[in-house]
């Protein structure tokens, strides 16, 4: 075999283990859930949704749906109002006391942008749910109604943890287009930051129940608004409810 010849074949051969060294790698990155960046001793992090219960009541994961109501005469016990500006008084002006901090950084955080949010509507009682679900069926019918509007003693309203925000403005308030404005695009691009996942998709009707609403928030925690946000999920469809 000339020279050459044996300088070809010797760099096919390093080629060659050159691959076998990367498959291998891959083989055994898949099998530990640790890649080839990661510091040695470490493994992929997978996300605890045990973490916090979504069955029981007042807990951060707790889901409220059609399906899945709240116990009766449900009432938080941590009511409180935040720093920021309001649509109106009472208890729609009022949180869960979770929620606050996190409300309040959002708010300064979009002030920042020249973004002026207020809360439009927070905690609803059962009663005044009853008001407002009534309301709706007059003006719509029961079949739309139940499209943007929850039963009484199914709101998310009534935890404490879910809320409404809108533009100081009243641009698209409680309106679809609220998403096109530059507060509701800012809002879907930043609430998970703050702990806040838009909890009534676009597209997600049939696994909600509800239509798409970019103005109706919950409060999650940052930790599992930010993974809702990164796959696209609803609470729903994350915890297979």
């Amino acid at each position: 075999m000339r020279f050459s010849q044996k300088i070809l074949a010797l760099f096919i051969l390093l080629a060659i283990l050159g691959v076998g060294v990367q498959v291998f790698r891959r083989s055994q990155s898949d099998k530990t859930g640790q890649s080839d960046s990661d510091p040695p001793g470490t493994a992929a992090k997978t996300f605890d949704k045990t973490k916090h219960s979504t069955n029981q009541a007042g807990s951060l994961w707790w889901v409220v749906n059609k399906k899945r109501p709240l116990p009766a005469g449900y009432a938080p016990s941590d009511l409180t109002t935040a720093n920021i500006p309001v649509r109106t008084g009472g208890d729609e002006s009022k949180v869960s006391k979770k929620v606050v901090p996190d409300l309040e950084a959002l708010v300064t955080a979009a002030k920042k942008e020249k973004l002026n949010l207020l809360l439009v509507s927070g905690y609803r009682s059962y009663s005044l749910q009853v008001m407002v679900y009534d309301q709706n069926v007059r003006q719509l019918g029961q079949a739309e109604a139940d499209k943007v509007s929850a039963k009484p003693g199914t709101s998310e309203h009534q935890t404490g943890l879910a809320l409404d925000l809108g533009a100081a403005s009243r641009t698209c308030e409680l309106e679809e287009c609220f998403g096109a404005t530059p507060e509701g695009k800012w809002i879907a691009a930043h609430a998970h930051q703050y702990g806040f996942t838009i909890r009534y998709l676009k597209g997600k009707q049939a696994i909600t129940g509800y239509n798409y609403e970019p103005w109706h928030l919950r409060f999650v925690g940052k930790e599992l608004a930010t993974e809702l946000h990164r796959t696209n999920q609803t609470m729903e469809e994350f915890f297979a409810l």
